[in-house]
């Protein structure tokens, strides 16, 4: 998106958003989150005829919800390639990272025993360790607990996952099976 007008789209966001977009040190992070805004007010006009700016309220982990729409859900994702919105009827979370090498300190401190041994058997082993940072990630933002200490047991049946490996990145979205 070489000819995205950041200055131009600044002022087509909610002051909300503006602020937390400008928060970023360099213009690629403020990019990266007043498009991933966008997307969201794009679904949002899409699926529920919305065009007013969203404006977000925070539970006490730091997981928004749109003010006046408890009925709506939806999160944001942005890496350095990519950005990503889910908005549905019931709670989701979405993670998007781009594929890298992986450091093996990290594997060893964010995996289970299983999960490193799938990542050490891939003949990817890059992807199979950002998929499963992304599944992790999608059910930290899907639960609104945030990042934590321990990692190793974040995946589990009571969800759905859907991850999709794409170019240079891997985004997944995570689901109750059951509404909580």
């Amino acid at each position: 998106m070489h000819d995205f007008d950041l200055d131009a789209a600044l002022g087509e966001i909610s002051t909300q958003r503006r602020e937390q977009a400008l928060k970023f040190k360099h213009a690629e992070g403020q990019r990266l989150c007043v498009l991933a805004y966008q997307l969201l007010k794009q679904g949002l006009r899409e699926e529920y005829g919305i065009t007013d700016n969203p404006i977000f309220e925070y539970n006490e982990h730091g997981k928004p919800s749109i003010v006046g729409h408890p009925e709506i859900y939806f999160n944001l994702s942005h890496c350095r390639h990519a950005v990503v919105c889910a908005i549905s009827d019931k709670p989701v979370g979405i993670d998007v990272e781009s594929i890298r090498k992986y450091r093996e300190n990290l594997v060893q401190h964010t995996m289970n025993e299983a999960e490193c041994r799938q990542i050490a058997s891939a003949e990817r082993p890059d992807v199979a360790f950002i998929r499963l940072w992304t599944m992790k990630e999608a059910t930290l933002k899907l639960t609104g607990t945030g990042i934590r200490t321990d990692m190793n047991t974040v995946i589990s049946d009571q969800y759905r996952y859907e991850t999709v490996e794409r170019d240079e990145y891997v985004y997944t979205v995570c689901e109750y099976l059951a509404r909580p």
